[in-house]
């Protein structure tokens, strides 16, 4: 460690190699099987729920899912290029990239990690309005703004992102470089993980008052059971996508607390191999994160569960449409007739808890 002890850079190069901290074959085999299988369910599952939502024209028109598809987007991106950089960096060790090539990597993994979590501070924003604002919530949480919210959060994380490449490095500057990324300039760190904390912060404090407002709906339910089925069905579905969401806030926050611990920990301290080998494989955590997401909506969500059902039924019919005799047509209609109609009762069901 100590010969590649960095402590500025004052040209448009410095020795990669010492950010290269995996070194036995063990190692490299371990984190190249963990992203590789890790990486490809991400992309998956979460160009899953891009599809399911798009498919449905009744879904792609609500604000909620709308978040939803972002989070799912950025998440997408964060695999792909994570994956991408990370193995081509810690386990090919390749160096022959530029500066301006590998801070343009490291900004798109910046950016959609960054907007992932922009994306689940608009959620948490999105139950907040409905569970304490639920007479205005239509009013106040439209498809236009969310669709405005989630452009200006697009454009503030790649902005931020993109700093580095822009000229805020510690070569540009002539500052001190960070010790887990390359040209990186300490300052730009601690400015990165202060956004992420207030982002986190504010996710939290969000969450905690959904929750609240939740359990003090629980406990009003209980004293009046006279109260009629649509309101008590109503609460039940705000308590449930609260729980959902607050379970996303805990994969959230168990998956980037120790990266942010060892970035900060990173400013203060020299760290030696050990250290940066741990932060290594605790990065990969963040696209663990991205993996759950999906899942969490895929079991939680009663219109994505629909979305699907009606998906897969529309792409087994064509399939099949060629095989179809006169006497199976006449069933598949009469199948078809009560799965419209089963869809009607859902969507009136949902509309009437919405109500």
């Amino acid at each position: 460690m100590e010969t590649c002890q960095i402590s500025n850079c004052s040209i448009n190069t410095i020795n990669l190699t010492c950010y290269m901290v995996l070194s036995s074959h063990t190692q490299k085999t371990g984190i190249t099987v963990l992203c590789s299988i890790v990486g490809i369910l991400c992309v998956l599952e979460n160009s899953l729920v891009l599809l399911l939502i798009f498919a449905s024209p009744k879904i792609r028109r609500k604000p909620s899912y709308l978040l939803i598809s972002s989070l799912a987007l950025a998440d997408v991106l964060a695999s792909i290029v994570f994956v991408c950089s990370f193995l081509d960096f810690h386990v090919l060790n390749r160096t022959d990239s530029s500066k301006e090539i590998f801070l343009l990597k490291l900004g798109g993994v910046n950016a959609s990690f960054t907007a992932s979590l922009g994306s689940l501070l608009l959620m948490a924003f999105d139950r907040y309005v409905c569970i304490h604002r639920p007479s205005e919530y239509k009013v106040i949480v439209t498809r236009e703004r969310a669709v405005m919210a989630m452009a200006v959060v697009w454009i503030a994380t790649m902005f931020t992102a993109f700093l580095p490449l822009m000229g805020w490095n510690c070569c540009m500057v002539n500052s001190i470089c960070s010790e887990l990324f390359p040209f990186i300039d300490s300052k730009y760190l601690s400015s990165w993980i202060c956004l992420v904390m207030i982002l986190l912060l504010c996710i939290v404090y969000a969450y905690v008052q959904v929750l609240w407002k939740a359990h003090k709906h629980t406990v009003y339910m209980e004293k009046h059971q006279t109260q009629a089925g649509q309101r008590n069905a109503k609460m039940r579905m705000d308590i449930t996508l609260a729980k959902t969401l607050v379970m996303v806030l805990a994969i959230v926050v168990t998956c980037w607390s120790p990266v942010l611990a060892l970035m900060t920990y990173s400013l203060f301290v020299s760290l030696n191999d050990q250290i940066r080998k741990g932060f290594a494989f605790c990065s990969t955590l963040c696209l663990v994160n991205s993996m759950v997401n999906p899942i969490v909506y895929a079991l939680r969500s009663r219109e994505l569960r629909s979305s699907l059902r009606n998906t897969s039924s529309r792409f087994r019919k064509k399939v099949s449409i060629s095989e179809i005799t006169p006497e199976a047509d006449s069933i598949q209609k009469s199948t078809q007739i009560e799965t419209m109609c089963d869809d009607t009762v859902c969507n009136t069901n949902m509309n009437l808890l919405k109500a």
